[in-house]
């Protein structure tokens, strides 16, 4: 053990005569490890939330989406093909990281059912099975997907969300129709297409506005409603292998395809939300660092009065050879341990309340008001790691004027009186 260190650890572990310096000493460390502990669960419960949406997110939205720069662009390839818009879907599936590529509708139509009616959108999409569709519909809280691949032409099947089927009063096997708000010219005049529709599937995004204004149905029958022709499509919905990659899979897309399709991402489509969510997070990570910087604060106080208390064995230090680059070590080593100490039973602490919070989720959130029942919690090594050291810098930092002062002092003055 060197010299500084061991002269630190005596001045921390010796108890004559300063209770009060190490009531202080204590509270400085316990203001670091609430301080620490705060930080370990907040950013964890934030990388959950955060992680949850993103999931939410993608269960009702693909990785990629291809559009039409121009109306009619889809067109021009398809009339004479078994699939929609396959020339494009080839070359969609030729790029690096693509999974899967189909053909989607998306289309706005009155849903009316006994209990009453309401605008709807509705998304069309293909119900081959190596198409790719939303993980959303694998996960159903109601029903199952392969109902919906296999319902019959005469009463196309239809997912819908919770809060719909709440709303109306529809379960699995209930029947609904479908009004397209252009309809069809016929000999009495402007008459609204209207087709029935058997619900097979009930999903629950956490999203309001998906679950209680979103339905998915197959693409022929979307395009029945709405008169389209049956070449009609909106564009491809494309699911890539790494969804964190998707921006530089849609430039790859986009170059593939050129301007003729607009592609555009679903990173790009949600920026404003995960930029709020950072910015949240980044003001919390502020917000909480002020407790241990309170702590810090504690420790220049311990420090100056154990400074004031021991003048006269630092003198003796002194004079009996101790430069002052060691005096000034000993105090920032013990500015060091205070803080070690304090972070280690933060992490401690913080590790142990978000592991028991992510076991037991004893903290239930409002139903409907957010996308989740429940706290998620994600610990990330890479967040313990930026704790920690922006901790010990803080606390290093406050031993910097106590360690100078203690370094500048002169032998002969110190020891004059005594």
């Amino acid at each position: 053990m060197s010299f500084p260190l061991f002269i630190a650890s005596r001045y921390l572990t010796s108890r004559n005569k300063r209770t009060f310096i190490s009531i202080i000493s204590a509270m400085s460390v316990a203001g670091v490890a609430i301080g620490v502990a705060a930080l370990v669960i907040v950013m964890s419960v934030y990388n959950g939330v955060t992680s949850e949406m993103r999931d939410k997110i993608l269960g009702v939205n693909p990785h990629v989406l291809v559009m039409a720069a121009r109306p009619g662009a889809f067109y021009s390839q398809v009339q004479e093909e078994s699939r929609l818009g396959q020339p494009w879907i080839d070359r969609t599936l030729a790029v690096k990281g693509v999974v899967s590529a189909a053909p989607y509708l998306y289309a706005e139509v009155l849903l009316s059912t006994p209990a009453g009616a309401t605008g709807l959108v509705v998304r069309g999409i293909d119900t081959d099975p190596s198409a790719g569709s939303m993980s959303l519909l694998h996960t159903l809280e109601s029903g199952n997907a392969e109902d919906f691949i296999s319902s019959s032409s005469s009463a196309p099947g239809m997912i819908i969300g919770r809060e719909l089927a709440n709303r109306f009063r529809l379960g699995v096997g209930s029947r609904v129709n479908l009004m397209s708000p252009a309809g069809q010219r016929t000999t009495a005049g402007f008459v609204p297409k209207l087709r029935t529709f058997k619900v097979v599937g009930i999903f629950k995004s956490g999203m309001s506005d998906f679950d209680s204004r979103l339905a998915y149905v197959p693409i022929h029958a979307v395009q029945d409603v709405m008169g389209y022709p049956s070449s009609h499509i909106s564009g491809l919905e494309v699911f890539v292998k790494d969804a964190y990659a998707a921006n530089e899979v849609a430039k790859n897309i986009q170059s593939s395809l050129g301007p003729t399709f607009h592609v555009r991402n679903w990173i790009d489509m949600n920026a404003n939300l995960f930029a709020a969510l950072q910015l949240e997070r980044f003001g919390m990570f502020i917000v909480l660092l002020m407790v241990i910087l309170v702590g810090s604060f504690s420790i220049i106080t311990s420090l100056v009065m154990l400074v004031m208390e021991k003048t006269k064995d630092i003198a003796i230090l002194m004079s009996m050879g101790a430069t002052a680059v060691q005096i000034r070590r000993i105090f920032t080593l013990q500015g060091a341990i205070i803080g070690a100490a304090g972070t280690i039973l933060g992490y401690i602490l913080g590790i142990a309340l978000a592991l028991l919070l992510k076991k037991y989720q004893f903290i239930e959130l409002p139903q409907g008001v957010y996308m989740m029942d429940t706290l998620p919690v994600i610990i990330e090594f890479f967040d313990l790691a930026v704790i920690g050291v922006v901790a010990m810098l803080l606390c290093l930092g406050a031993t910097v004027y106590p360690s100078r002062q203690a370094s500048r002092l002169v032998p002969a003055e110190a020891l004059r009186y005594e």
